[in-house]
């Protein structure tokens, strides 16, 4: 990666004034063997004005430049650098540039990625090109304003099926040709090939197909029918929403292995990882993320791919958007009506933090000055924090006209690209509204507003609300006002949601007092909220008596930020897990409550000497969880508390047993996930070895077993394996990014602290060239996955700060690690305060 150019604004406005790019015809072999293909693309483009001697540049990053031609006169491959390609002299008028090269196949998951199933030998690729990775696969005026239409050929070995933006067509002999595409982005050219199993329909008079790895085609036909429903249900509702017809000529769905984001939107054939080709049990919350992913994909058929960003400061009109519409559109279209709640608790939370760190950016950042810093604003910010912006405009504006505002903007951007000044006064033809005001108020600010009740007493034990705010936007918010149930058993009934326009002009008046006064009820606006003394009482006794898993949602979130503020003791939030979750209904809140307890409240926020009785009291709430669904009834609910019980036990005895007789007693039976999960858990405590691994692996010799035997691997409690899992990791680049994440994963362990202290220090001198020398997909999971996030203390901290100032770590490494760090200090803080 070393020596490669990042483009800046500045050069592509430059470029984007001086080129008009017409058409790319590109042809891809790949039958040439494991490491490389061959690209063969001619591009022809304008140079705008009456100027002479115009120069500019292609960004190509090949394996081996073998020929340029422009204007059929060659061009010196020797010419390249950094992964541009000098075009000069160019006079006013048409050209046509012509480059053939062996491009790399990428093991990373960016470019062109190439994985064969060790289930069954069979190999697949499939590209991801965004944000800057197309110059892996083909030469391109690589900005999203430069739109051109693409004609797309390959070769491919017998045997194989291609997929491509539009419906392909084999021609004979491995040759598969695509239709033409009308003008897209280049990061939005997608290919997929391999001997796909599909499956396919037609609605609405368009192909839709959905495809998968062979070897995973029992269990896409398994759910074919259900994703295929919601796709037609997202397809029908979106049209409803939209005046635009959908813009392509057909919609493809390809679930592909070793995915690094959750799904890729490019026009007519969707990426997705192909961990949502479910081969394990999974709750009904697991089966509505994947419709949620399904519908914020189709959203950016409309917007991101017919109307596209400017330049990536924008990227959160592609990613806000989507996230709001995928939710949205989630819940109104398909049987899965509870979107928000699984949103509040754990994808909002996700802005909520990323907001409070120093690397927090505006949802609209004013200054995002080249490629390498846009990549680093795909985060909870663009996506949780934009999408809650807009839930909280549509609220104030109403649908109708924030639907009427989109149309607007969708008829005067279509096939082009726009930016948010363009958004805006789409926005504001549609309403009298200031929504001018508005974006400055939510899009290019940062930080969490708080919100706090304040009550006045009045006559006759009256009492009027005033909801303080810490911060400075608008909020139109709604209060829950809740009443113990008349017939004295524990419930909590509403009396009524009080709406508010945040800061008020005068206190509202309630009546009498409420039991229980819930700020941001329905969870409608983008602030962390605080209760009164009365009210956080009755939350202590009532919590689980709440009518609405939402106001659930909101409270829970409420909790989760005291915590990490320092405000609520960790142990007090696992004793009200303990005493409420037992009795909770709702899938995503029981999971989201057991996932900050366990991983962050157990293992960061307590002290070591602590933990072993938060785990205690994880483990009993998960085994009440257990009995509570013996019955059968509640699957989902069962299969959440067996996994948490997994990861929270301290003794292997029962676990051991789970694997030895393949079930939990009462169920369920072990799938090929709970084995892994359950092995992992006996390495981390020592009660498994090398070859109990290995014999799991011939059990499930898949990917997914691939990943898991890595994960036990690292997981062992004995430093030959901590060697070997480092030197796979750090020293070699044989790791996919798949089998990276999962050796890093299983790696640190707070049970293991001793044993890996020394790698700590390690970690902070070895990491930046790791990230050097792979690229931004590894340096991602070198951030996220290898940091050691156990090793909450001080020493870590200063190794932490003391790599940024002088490891000269790459941009994204540099945000991942900058990210930990805060977080690190943060739990420092919050056991100082449980200290004191």
């Amino acid at each position: 990666m070393a020596g490669m150019s990042v483009l800046t604004r500045d050069e592509a406005q430059t470029r984007a004034r001086l080129l008009d790019v017409h058409h790319y015809a590109i042809d891809l072999d790949l039958t040439g063997g494991d490491e490389t293909f061959d690209s063969r693309t001619t591009v022809r483009f304008t140079v705008l004005g009456d100027r002479s001697g115009t120069d500019t540049f292609i960004e190509v990053k090949p394996a081996e430049l073998r020929s340029v031609t422009l204007d059929g006169h060659p061009l010196d491959p020797a010419a390249l650098d950094g992964g541009r390609l000098p075009l000069t002299g160019l006079a006013p008028g048409t050209h046509e540039l012509r480059v053939e090269a062996a491009m790399r196949y990428s093991r990373t998951g960016e470019g062109m990625h190439r994985f064969t199933d060790p289930t069954d030998g069979e190999t697949y690729v499939y590209t991801q090109l965004f944000l800057d990775d197309v110059q892996r696969v083909f030469p391109a005026f690589d900005q999203p304003d430069l739109k051109a239409v693409f004609d797309l050929a390959v070769t491919a070995p017998e045997g194989w099926t291609v997929l491509a933006n539009g419906v392909t067509e084999h021609t004979g002999d491995g040759r598969w040709t695509a239709a033409t595409t009308p003008p897209i982005s280049t990061y939005l050219v997608a290919v997929a090939a391999g001997p796909w199993h599909s499956v396919r329909t037609e609605h609405r008079g368009l192909p839709f197909g959905i495809h998968c790895r062979r070897s995973l085609a029992p269990h896409l036909d398994a759910d074919a029918d259900e994703i295929l429903d919601v796709t037609r249900a997202c397809f029908d509702r979106y049209h409803e929403k939209f005046a635009e017809p959908y813009p392509f000529d057909s919609y493809d769905q390809a679930f592909v292995p070793e995915f690094n984001a959750g799904a890729m939107e490019n026009p007519g054939l969707v990426t997705f990882r192909d961990e949502f080709v479910f081969r394990s049990a999974v709750t009904d919350t697991e089966r509505q993320t994947r419709a949620m992913v399904i519908a914020h994909e189709m959203a950016h058929m409309w917007f991101g791919d017919l109307v596209t960003l400017r330049w990536w400061d924008d990227i959160w009109l592609n990613e806000s958007f989507a996230e709001y519409m995928g939710y949205q559109t989630t819940a109104e279209a398909t049987r899965f009506t509870g979107t928000w709640t699984d949103f509040g608790v754990s994808r909002k939370p996700w802005g909520y933090d990323a907001d409070q760190r120093p690397s927090t950016h505006p949802v609209a950042p004013e200054h995002v000055p080249d490629t390498a810093s846009a990549l680093l604003n795909f985060d909870g910010i663009s996506y949780a924090k934009g999408a809650s912006a807009l839930r909280q405009l549509v609220a104030w504006l109403g649908e109708k006209d924030f639907l009427a505002g989109i149309n607007t903007h969708i008829e005067r951007h279509r096939f082009a690209n726009a930016t948010l000044a363009d958004f805006i006064d789409s926005l504001a033809s549609a309403t009298d509204r200031d929504v001018h005001a508005w974006a400055d108020a939510w899009l290019r600010t940062t930080g969490v507003d708080t919100l706090t009740p304040r009550l006045a007493p009045g006559e006759n034990g009256t009492c009027s609300l005033t909801l303080d705010r810490a911060g400075s936007r608008p909020h139109r918010v709604a209060v829950g006002l809740y009443d113990r149930d008349v017939a004295g058993d524990g419930r909590l009934t509403l009396r009524e949601r009080v709406h508010l326009d945040v800061p008020q002009d005068a206190p509202r008046p309630l009546g009498r007092r409420p039991a229980l006064l819930v700020p941001n009820d329905g969870d409608l606006a983008y602030a962390k909220v605080r209760f009164d003394a009365e009210s956080a009482a009755a939350i202590g006794a009532h919590l689980s008596a709440l009518p609405d898993p939402l106001t659930r949602a909101v409270v829970w979130n409420a909790l989760r930020d005291a915590v990490r503020d320092g405000e609520l003791a960790a142990g007090a939030y696992l004793e009200t897990a303990r005493a409420h979750l037992p009795h909770e209904t709702d899938l995503a809140l029981v999971d989201g409550v057991l996932t900050f307890a366990a991983s962050q409240a157990a293992d960061r926020y307590v002290t070591p000497d602590g933990r072993p009785a938060a785990l205690a009291t994880l483990a009993d709430l998960c085994r009440d969880l257990v009995r509570r669904t013996e019955d059968g009834d509640h699957p989902g609910l069962r299969l959440i508390a067996v996994r948490h019980a997994i990861d929270v036990a301290a003794h292997p005895d029962a676990l051991a047993a789970w694997l030895a007789d393949g079930t939990v007693p009462g169920g369920p039976e072990l799938d090929p996930e709970l084995r892994w999960r359950v092995l992992c858990r006996l390495a981390v405590l020592g009660a498994v070895d090398e070859a109990g691994i290995a014999r799991e692996l011939d059990r499930d010799p898949s990917a997914t077993g691939r990943e898991g035997a890595a994960r036990c691997r690292a997981a062992l409690p004995d430093a030959g394996a901590k060697a070997a899992a480092w030197e796979a990791m750090f020293a070699s680049d044989g790791l996919s990014n798949y089998l990276f994440t999962a050796t890093a994963r299983g790696f640190w362990q707070p049970e293991q602290a001793d044993l890996v202290r020394g790698y700590v220090e390690r970690y902070f001198a070895e990491a930046p060239a790791v990230a050097e020398r792979r690229g931004p997909a590894i340096a991602e999971a070198a951030g996220r996955w290898a940091f050691p996030v156990h090793a909450v203390d001080a020493r870590t901290l200063e190794l932490g700060r003391r790599c940024l100032d002088e490891g000269g770590p790459t941009p994204a490494l540099r945000r991942k690690l900058a990210d930990q760090l805060d977080d690190l200090a943060r739990a420092l803080r919050v056991r100082e305060s449980a200290g004191r």
